[in-house]
């Protein structure tokens, strides 16, 4: 099959994924909005959203933050094995003590990101309340049948 046939169907299966989008508040399968809080067939709901970032907080954080200082120990342990004595020492010393100044680096970014998406998770509902409202705001002000109601 050529470029131009498999970018031909993946431009229209993409086009087919995006007809099949819908707002979480106009659900066909009970006939209206769901008042923000997502609906049945919404990919995630508030509730999971702050649940996955709980997730994130009591679980992921915490066991990164143990797996961190459990190798931190380990390595400092064989940073000080493999020291120099008497004037003669091993390079493995100094290479393991880079080594492990770059994984506490490492688990510091990891922590980081993982704190950011909790706060981003519970964030996303507000956000999305905030822009229904504005775009419900701006349909009525601009729509004929906000005159008849």
């Amino acid at each position: 099959m050529s470029f131009e046939e498999e970018w031909g169907q993946a431009r229209n299966r993409a086009t087919d994924m995006h007809a099949d989008m819908q707002l979480n508040t106009a659900s066909p399968h009970n006939g209206g909005g769901s008042g923000g809080q997502g609906g049945e067939d919404f990919a995630s709901s508030p509730a999971e959203k702050k649940k996955a970032a709980r997730a994130i907080d009591e679980h992921l954080l915490r066991d990164t933050q143990k797996a961190g200082d459990v190798a931190d120990e380990d390595t400092a342990n064989a940073v000080k094995a493999f020291k120099p004595k008497d004037g003669d020492g091993w390079l493995t010393s100094p290479a393991l003590h880079k080594a492990q100044k770059a994984w506490s680096a490492q688990v510091k970014s990891l922590k980081k990101r993982l704190a950011a998406e909790s706060s981003a998770l519970r964030d996303t509902s507000i956000s999305f309340n905030s822009n229904e409202l504005g775009i419900r705001s701006q349909i009525l002000r601009e729509s004929d049948i906000s005159k008849i109601t």
